[in-house]
C-alpha cells in the first residue's frame, strides 16, 4: 500500500521583480486577488487534498509570509466586540495550528530544484507534493486532489501538465510522450526550457507535483541545468532512466500565470466575477470599458 502525500513544499524565495514596486516590502505571495492573498489559494488546495503538513522555503524579507498565518488575537477581539462574525470566521481559517506550518531559508537563488532540496530533512522518506503559488487553479475539485487521486493508482512521480502554443513551450518544462493515456500521460522524459523549435511535444509542466523521496536523492549531487540552476524536472527525469516512471496529469481546471502582470489581473477579474457580490458591479464596468473600446 502506497504512503499517503500529507506534506506540501511551497517554494516562495523569489524576490517578485516583475511587480516591483510593490515586492519592494511586500511578498508576492502576499498580493491579493481580490481579498485574498495568493498564497491562501495555494494552502486551500493543499487542505482539500488532504495536505496536513505545510513547508514553506522563504528567504530575506519574507517575514509578512510568516505573521500571515499567525494568530491575531487583537484584531479578533475587536471583530468580535463588533459582532462581526463572519470577518471574524474569515479571518480565523487563515490561521495555521503550532506545528502545522514549518519554514525554511533558502540563502541562494539557485532554482526550483534547489528550492524543493533545502526541505529534504523534513520529508525524510515519505512522496510529497509541491505547490507553486504563482500557478492558481480554478477548479471545482482542487487540481491537486485530483493528481494524488491519480497518483494512488500509478505510483512514481507526477506533474500538472497542460497544453500550451508550440511557440511558448521554451518557457516551461516539457513532457517527452511514451504514452497518451487521456488525462494521465507516461513520460519517457522532461526537457527543461527548450530551445524554440526543438520540445519533444507543447505538453508543459506547471506548478503543481505529486514526488517520490527518489527525487531527493537526485537532488543532492547538485547537477545545474538550464539556465545554470538545480531544475526540478532534471531530477525526475532522472528518476525516469532509473526506472520510475513518471506521468503528466492533465488537471480539471483554468490555470492562471500569476507570475505575470497580465496573467495576475486576468486571475483578479476572473475571480472577482465568481464572487455574487461583485459580479453583477463588475460586469456592468466591463461592458462599459468595452463600449467605450468599440466607440474609439
Amino acid at each position: 500500500m502506497r504512503k499517503k502525500v500529507t506534506k506540501a513544499i511551497f517554494p516562495v524565495a523569489g524576490l517578485g521583480t516583475r511587480f516591483l514596486p510593490a515586492t519592494k516590502s511586500v511578498p508576492k505571495e502576499i498580493m491579493t486577488l481580490v481579498d485574498r492573498p495568493l498564497v491562501q489559494y495555494a494552502i486551500d488546495e493543499a487542505r482539500a487534498a488532504g495536505i496536513k503538513e505545510f513547508i514553506f522555503v522563504t528567504s530575506r524579507g519574507k517575514s509578512a509570509l510568516e505573521d500571515y498565518f499567525d494568530h491575531s488575537p487583537m484584531l479578533e477581539h475587536q471583530l468580535k466586540k463588533a459582532g462581526k462574525s463572519a470577518l471574524l470566521e474569515t479571518l480565523r481559517a487563515t490561521n495555521m495550528d503550532s506545528g502545522e506550518i514549518a519554514y525554511l531559508r533558502q540563502h541562494k537563488a539557485l532554482g526550483l530544484g534547489h528550492a524543493v532540496w533545502c526541505a529534504r530533512r523534513l520529508i525524510a522518506n515519505e512522496p510529497f507534493a509541491v505547490i507553486l503559488p504563482d500557478d492558481v487553479i480554478a477548479a471545482e475539485k482542487s487540481c491537486l486532489g485530483q493528481m494524488i487521486e491519480a497518483y494512488e493508482e500509478t505510483g512514481g512521480n507526477m506533474v500538472a501538465a497542460m497544453e500550451v502554443p508550440p511557440e511558448k513551450a521554451s518557457a516551461y518544462g516539457v513532457l517527452d510522450v511514451a504514452e497518451d493515456m487521456g488525462s494521465v500521460v507516461r513520460a519517457r522524459g522532461m526537457v527543461e526550457k527548450p530551445e524554440p523549435g526543438t520540445a519533444p511535444s507543447n505538453l508543459a509542466v506547471i506548478g503543481r507535483y505529486v514526488l517520490a523521496p527518489s527525487v531527493l536523492r537526485n537532488l543532492n549531487r547538485m547537477r545545474s541545468g538550464a539556465g545554470g540552476e538545480i531544475q526540478l524536472t532534471d531530477a525526475i527525469a532522472e528518476d525516469i532512466a532509473n526506472d520510475v516512471p513518471a506521468y503528466g496529469y492533465r488537471f480539471r481546471g483554468q490555470r492562471f500565470d500569476c507570475g505575470s502582470k497580465a496573467g495576475f489581473l486576468q486571475a483578479t477579474v476572473a475571480f472577482a466575477l465568481a464572487r455574487d457580490d461583485l459580479r453583477e458591479e463588475l460586469s456592468r464596468y466591463l461592458a462599459e470599458v468595452v463600449q467605450i473600446d468599440k466607440a474609439a
